[in-house]
C-alpha cells in the first residue's frame, strides 16, 4: 500500500474518533452515576427573603445540605468545603447550592444572610433557606432519609449528618458507584467532611453539567 493511502486511512480514523468522542463521553457520564428518587416539592425562604422552590433549580445541577448557623461541630467544615465546590463552578449558571437550616426559629433570613457573607458564600444560586421547622424536618427525614432532629444532650442541640446530596438537572438524586473489593455499590450521598469525597462530588458535578 502506498504511503498516501496510509495517510488517508489515518486521517479518516482521526476524524471518526473526534466525531465519536462526545457520544462516548456522554454514554460514560450517564452510566457512571446512579439515579435515585426525585427531590420532593419544597418551598422555603432564602437569605434575601425570597421564596425559593424546586423551579429555582430547574435545569441546574445542585447540592443539598442540612445545617444550622450556630453549629459548633461539623457545619463550619461542611460549608468550608462547600465554598471550595462553589469556587470550582463559580459563574456557571447551571450550578447551584441549597442549604436548609434545621434551626429555623433562630436562623431567620437576616441571620442566614450574615452567615453566608461570613463564610464566603457569594454564588448567586446558593440559597440558604429557612421556614416551618416541621416541613424542613419532613423534607430531610422523609424526602432524603437524612436524619435531623433536636437533642438537648448533644453539642449545639441538634443532630444531623454531614452528607451532601447531588441533584441532576431533572431533580433526581445522583451518585457514583464505589468499589469495595469485588463489589461496586452506589454511595448515594457524599461525605461533606471528607476531602476525597469532595473531589468525587466535583468530578460528578462536571459529569452532570454535560448531560
Amino acid at each position: 500500500m502506498k504511503k498516501n493511502s496510509y495517510i488517508i486511512i489515518a486521517f479518516v480514523i482521526l476524524i471518526f474518533g473526534i466525531w465519536a468522542l462526545p457520544k462516548i463521553i456522554g454514554n460514560f457520564s450517564k452510566d457512571k452515576l446512579v439515579k435515585f428518587e426525585k427531590v420532593p416539592a419544597f418551598e422555603f425562604t432564602n437569605q434575601d427573603g425570597i421564596t425559593i422552590n424546586n423551579k429555582n433549580f430547574e435545569n441546574k445541577v445542585f447540592i443539598v445540605e442540612f445545617f444550622f448557623t450556630t453549629c459548633p461541630t461539623i457545619c463550619p467544615k461542611m460549608n468550608a468545603n462547600m465554598v471550595k465546590i462553589q469556587n470550582e463552578f463559580y459563574g456557571n449558571p447551571e450550578f447551584g447550592i441549597a442549604s436548609f437550616s434545621i434551626d429555623p426559629n433562630h436562623d431567620t433570613p437576616e441571620v442566614l444572610k450574615a452567615y453566608a457573607a461570613e463564610k464566603g458564600a457569594t454564588l448567586k444560586n446558593w440559597h440558604f433557606m429557612t421556614g416551618d421547622k416541621d416541613e424542613i424536618y419532613s423534607f430531610s427525614n422523609d424526602g432524603f432519609k437524612l436524619y435531623v432532629g433536636e437533642n438537648a444532650d448533644v453539642e449545639g442541640g441538634f443532630e444531623h449528618s454531614g452528607l451532601f446530596a447531588l441533584i441532576d438537572k431533572n431533580g433526581f438524586i445522583r451518585s457514583r458507584k464505589v468499589k469495595n473489593g469485588e463489589i461496586e455499590n452506589p454511595i448515594k450521598f457524599y461525605d461533606g467532611l471528607n476531602s476525597k469525597e469532595i473531589q468525587w462530588i466535583k468530578e460528578d458535578i462536571a459529569l452532570l453539567l454535560n448531560e
